[in-house]
């Protein structure tokens, strides 16, 4: 082990102890760093439904640990070869994201091109609070961020409520996408998107800006309302009548592609149904066990279908978040997906407000602001 620093002020986290339980303050007055390590002050941070699946006790986890993994904030100490994704040296006072998980880059997985299934992986807001990585959680007024995590600096415009989920929603939406990409283009094509929140939305924003005609489902009328905001042709509530006969209607074709962010399987099956020849349905939402969803082999090669999944991203899809929220951050209505912030201190509340499905991400904030 490493010989410890000390900072000033003493950097704290928030501690979740157990479904029902409240957060507990720690103060962690030593760092352990190792080689590529560097402490991150938080700016900003985000709850996400995984943080509430896993107080509410939906989602097995080890307490005490840190939760949150949608953050941004500024290099306040980082060992010298700390580096970001593209290979520069990462400086103190640089504004940064990271991405979810840290990865060894040695590992068979990594060498497959799949470093978000590292066979070693660690994630932030995931992981036990242990000796020598306590900070290991967005909701703190510092993360400890290892090496193997994929760095990326993000523009000082941006507004942190923008920035902070860009770690998971956007940077799964960029993974998503490229997914797509495999196979074929999305421009000119039309597209499904099932499931419009935060993930969704990300989805939709991108596969508008690449050209697709995109068509969503969702029973929620608030949602689908934002999705039309964010540029899709057709917004739909899967409850109310036949997909096909709506994109007869409307004059579209059968999707070259259908996304599927809502994780219901009833939405899955849609989704693979609904595909028109060489399409590819893409499953995002499913994080969860839940029942089985039949498929129609024949269909599948006779329609020379594809089937894929996404889950957690690569540093370059992080990267890709990035540059796609600086360009449209302004132009897109990312503003409208976060709503209330609380300071650290008032986690719980926080969690409360998030726990009540409300369509934005509640935020997290270390410090008092000043407006």
């Amino acid at each position: 082990m490493p010989s410890p620093l000390r900072f000033t002020p003493t950097p704290i986290a928030m501690a979740w102890k157990g479904p029902g339980l409240p957060h507990e303050t720690v103060a962690v007055p030593q760092i352990h760093f190792h080689e590529g390590d560097a402490l991150v002050e938080v700016e900003y941070a985000t709850i996400c439904g995984s943080d509430i699946h896993t107080t509410s006790g939906h989602r097995s986890a080890a307490p005490p640990l840190v939760l949150g993994h949608e953050q941004v904030g500024r290099v306040v100490a980082a060992t010298p070869e700390a580096v970001l994704h593209d290979g520069t040296a990462l400086a103190v006072g640089d504004r940064v994201v990271w991405t979810v998980t840290v990865s060894c880059g040695q590992c068979q997985m990594c060498s497959r091109g799949l470093p978000q299934k590292c066979q070693k992986i660690l994630k932030y807001g995931h992981e036990r609070i242990g000796r020598g990585w306590e900070l290991n959680g967005g909701f703190a007024t510092h993360v400890h961020v290892k090496a193997g995590s994929g760095i990326t600096k993000v523009p000082e415009e941006i507004p942190a409520a923008i920035l902070a989920p860009v770690s998971c929603a956007t940077a799964t939406a960029a993974a998503a996408l490229r997914a797509t990409t495999r196979h074929h283009s999305i421009a000119g094509a039309t597209v499904l998107v099932s499931g419009a929140g935060m993930v969704g939305l990300s989805i939709i924003a991108m596969a508008v800006t690449a050209g697709a005609k995109v068509v969503v489902l969702d029973p929620a009328a608030e949602r689908r309302a934002m999705a039309l905001k964010f540029g899709a042709v057709l917004a739909l509530d899967p409850l109310a009548g036949k997909l096909g006969d709506a994109l007869d209607s409307a004059n579209l074709a059968a999707p070259a592609a259908a996304f599927e962010a809502s994780g219901a399987p009833a939405a899955v099956k849609s989704a693979i149904a609904v595909l028109g020849i060489g399409g590819i349905a893409v499953l995002v939402g499913s994080v969860s066990p839940g029942p089985e969803v039949g498929i129609d082999p024949e269909a599948i090669v006779r329609g020379l279908k594809s089937i894929t999944g996404v889950h957690n991203y690569t540093a370059d899809d992080l990267r890709t978040a990035v540059d796609f929220i600086s360009a449209h951050w302004n132009t897109m209505p990312f503003a409208d997906l976060v709503g209330p912030g609380y300071f650290l201190h008032e986690l719980d509340k926080a969690l409360e407000v998030a726990k009540t499905g409300a369509d934005v991400r509640v935020g997290i904030r270390p410090e008092q602001a000043t407006d």
